[in-house]
């Protein structure tokens, strides 16, 4: 069954909040800026919601979820997965109420970032590069700015509030309450504006006592300081002992962190490890849905897993026991940009080089097998994996059928290589047998036993 649907039912009523109205550079926003990371489906849904408040009020009727669905034209799947991006992007908070018989949802919608908190939000910036390209980026920066029409010769003459109005008499006892909404209401306001929720936690005490080996003091690290190390941990991956080398790397002469240096520091030692490639973002609801399959078992399995989950450097690391040589690293780069190959996908590709050339990075080697894989459109690293075995398994049976076709007195040892388990079929399968190779083989086998016969009754051939 589906996760959706214990998660949300068609006939389950829903209510629409809003802090205020959007305006039309927060439209422009979503539409320019969000839309990229989450799709037009989930932007409809966000607009739909947003459409089915009225003007002057803050909050929508009740209804069940077949209007959304009718409205969409989706299923509640779709309906359930978009709300899932919403939320994870900052737009959306769900509230759900349970009762014995029935389920409410109230879904309060938040605006988005302002541009100038977009680009420098060190997270879903990265993110928008890294999908609409480095030349449209551009362009879309360039559309929220303007040029700044203040320079140094104007001088700033406005007046204060008491130059201008006198306040007389005021009764603030009766002011101050007729201000205060009624109990259960709320007035319009722009809302606040905090973009994605990060709950991935870091182990800051672990940074502070590095920082603190290395005369950092932890006041250092100022809210805005921990949550943008919270955003680069969360983006590029990294362990605090390693932020403790970038947050070294990134002071400046009065021993401050530079957030700007951090950033790029972090961005630069991706970069590196990842073959120059940016970290993209991936919606986890299909890993949410198959999360009691999700543990790896099998050898394969863990292959798999491990190949998905580590840098192309690491895997290097891993298999070797050493740190790559710039020449590996760049090689790995060339091949993944030339090839658009996954981080997964290269380190399927490097085990298999590796293990096929003596533990060696080679370039020619690596090329052949690498455009082999690009015809066959391997975009996983289980399909290199499994493309992999199977190219093993033919070589195999290649060399099985020419020894055997060989003269019984001819026979010479051949040399088998070790491989790993990945190359060979799971033990749980059955093993699937060439029938025209066994025929040959046993036409072979009576020749040789006739021939052996005659021999020892002294008949000539």
């Amino acid at each position: 069954m589906n996760r959706h649907w214990n998660e949300m039912q068609p006939a389950d009523a829903y209510t629409i909040t809003i802090s205020g109205c959007v305006d039309s550079l927060e439209q422009k926003v979503i539409t320019l800026l969000y839309q990229p990371l989450v799709g037009a489906q989930a932007l409809s849904l966000y607009m739909t919601m947003y459409a089915e408040v009225e003007d002057g009020k803050l909050s929508s009727g009740s209804a069940p979820h077949y209007h959304l669905m009718n409205t969409l034209g989706c299923s509640p799947q779709q309906i359930y997965e978009d709300r899932l991006k919403l939320e994870g992007i900052g737009l959306l908070k769900t509230y759900v109420k349970k009762t014995e018989e029935s389920r409410e949802f109230l879904y309060e919608l938040l605006p988005p970032l302002a541009p100038d908190q977009f680009f420098t939000d060190g997270l879903l910036n990265v993110f928008l590069y890294r999908k609409i390209g480095k030349p449209h980026f551009l362009r879309l920066k360039r559309m929220f700015c303007d040029r700044e029409p203040k320079s140094p010769d104007f001088r700033d003459v406005t007046h204060a509030f008491p130059d201008v109005f006198s306040t007389g008499y005021m009764d603030a006892q009766e002011a101050e309450p007729d201000s205060t909404p009624e109990p259960g209401s709320r007035l319009a306001s722009k809302g606040i504006k905090t973009g994605p929720v990060l709950n991935e936690s870091f182990d800051f005490s672990a940074l502070e006592r590095a920082l603190k080996d290395a005369l950092i003091p932890a006041s250092s690290l100022t809210p805005f300081i921990k949550e943008t190390i919270k955003k680069l941990s969360f983006l590029y991956g990294i362990t605090p002992l390693n932020m403790k080398n970038l947050v070294l790397s990134s002071l400046n002469e009065q021993d401050e962190i530079d957030v700007d240096e951090l950033r790029k520091s972090a961005r630069n030692a991706y970069q590196f490890e990842s073959g120059g490639r940016l970290p993209d973002m991936t919606p986890r609801i299909s890993q949410k849905e198959g999360a009691a399959n999700a543990e790896p078992k099998t050898k394969e399995e863990k292959l798999i897993f491990h190949c998905e989950s580590v840098t192309p450097y690491q895997m290097i690391v891993d298999i070797s026991d050493r740190a790559p040589s710039s020449v590996d690293m760049k090689l790995i780069e060339q091949v993944m940009l030339q090839y658009d190959f996954t981080p997964g996908v290269m380190n399927a590709l490097i085990q298999y080089v590796m293990l096929k050339s003596n533990m060696k990075l080679s370039k020619s080697f690596m090329d052949k097998i690498a455009g082999q894989w690009a015809r066959k459109k391997i975009k996983t690293a289980k399909e290199g994996i499994e493309l992999a075995r199977s190219e093993q398994k033919q070589s195999t049976e290649r060399t099985k059928a020419k020894n055997t076709s060989r003269s019984y007195g001819s026979r010479k040892t051949v040399r088998q290589e070790k491989l790993p388990s990945w190359f060979t079929k799971n033990e749980e399968e059955p093993e699937i047998v060439d029938q025209s190779f066994e025929e040959e083989k046993r036409k072979l086998e009576e020749e040789l036993r006739k021939r052996t016969e005659r021999a020892s009754t002294g008949e000539k051939d």
